[in-house]
């Protein structure tokens, strides 16, 4: 088997996707499962299909031109803006965009008429966070009253906004409440309800469980609080015990084993990054290096050790150096370490040509 591998546990995945369903559904919330974080993998699709997610969403067409040729038969999302340049394609293939830009939303209703398709509209506001989105609620207000009125092929589906992926910024009753106000002003004008007001994604969680997120909100875009299920609990405190958080694990070679000093010995500088890094001295330790690195991982800080005893020391491009001083286990050359992930070092991984993909316990096949 080659190595690194990146190991999905198909039958972990859809426990965690029904059960993040089941909670969805105590709140009337549907689920539009993300599945960019693992580069549109097919049977991650499936899996969150076999969920019964509302959507299946990513904000690369190339993920959705593949599910699309598939037989899920479940509609497509595209969250990230389409641009001018792909528009006629992503016609062909997704069934729902998200847009803030009119000249854009234009030029879908001029491809779909061409080709003689519907496609539904998102429009996106811009709760502080500072990424995609209208800023003005005018603005915002005037776009949705075109579509209703001006256009026969784009539908005016619903309005969402995203939170936290530039600014940080949290979910609260208070932005969510500003976009269910927003909403329903739009109704008031077009006298029809929205289909969809989409109130973030899986940072939405927290609020949603604490019973404070506005009833109109219908819909999560919910990927990492899924496959990976660790943010929700290490970052916001939300207990995911019922959830798999080893569905995706990350398994590594050993190529080098030695005792070495745990401080660089001469002139320090910058490393291959540009950067400065901080050393603790220790003395010596046993380290062993393995074949991985940022390269396929972004960065080491969003691995997390799951070998008892075996510390994640640094990386460069190609290295991940790990001191295994007080590992339980006596390595040996050629040993496979496993690590479970964060976000990051999942959506790197899972795009790595040099990382082989492993699907484990899938369906047997009637």
């Amino acid at each position: 088997m080659k190595y690194p591998i990146l190991e999905v546990d198909y039958n972990k995945i859809f426990h965690n996707a029904a059960q993040m369903q089941k909670i969805c559904n105590n709140y009337n919330v549907s689920i539009s499962g993300v599945i960019k974080g693992m580069n549109g993998t097919f049977e991650v699709a499936k899996a969150f299909a076999k969920a019964q997610h509302k959507h299946l969403a990513s904000s690369r067409l190339r993920e959705l031109k593949r599910i699309a040729d598939s037989n899920l038969n479940i509609p497509l999302m595209l969250i990230r803006i389409p641009m001018l340049s792909e528009i006629d394609e992503m016609i062909q293939y997704v069934d729902i965009s998200v847009n803030s830009e009119l000249e854009i939303i234009k030029a879908i209703e001029k491809a779909c008429i061409k080709m003689n398709k519907k496609h539904k509209i998102i429009l996106m506001m811009d709760l502080g966070d500072l990424r995609e989105g209208y800023y003005s609620e005018s603005e915002m207000i005037e776009v949705a009253k075109f579509i209703e009125f001006n256009m026969t092929h784009v539908e005016l589906y619903g309005i969402g906004t995203n939170l936290s992926c530039y600014g940080s910024v949290m979910p609260t009753k208070k932005n969510m409440t500003r976009l269910v106000n927003i909403a329903e002003t739009i109704e008031s004008i077009i006298n029809r309800k929205l289909d969809i007001i989409s109130g973030g994604a899986t940072t939405s969680i927290p609020l949603l469980l604490e019973g404070n997120m506005p009833k109109r909100i219908n819909n999560l875009r919910i990927g990492e609080g899924i496959l990976l299920a660790v943010d929700l609990q290490d970052f916001h405190g939300v207990d995911m015990s019922d959830f798999y958080q080893d569905a995706i694990l990350l398994k590594a070679e050993i190529i080098e084993i030695k005792i070495k000093d745990s401080y660089p010995v001469g002139k320090l500088s910058i490393d291959a990054f540009g950067n400065k890094p901080t050393y603790c001295d220790i003395g010596k330790r046993k380290r062993a290096l393995l074949a991985l690195g940022k390269k396929d991982i972004g960065t080491h800080e969003k691995l997390i050790s799951v070998e008892p005893g075996v510390k994640i020391i640094g990386s460069s491009s190609d290295h991940l150096i790990i001191d295994i001083e007080e590992a339980e286990r006596d390595y040996s050359l050629g040993d496979i370490i496993q690590f479970r992930l964060y976000y990051p070092a999942m959506l790197y991984s899972s795009q790595s040509p040099d990382v082989e993909k492993n699907i484990i316990n899938l369906p047997k096949k009637r």
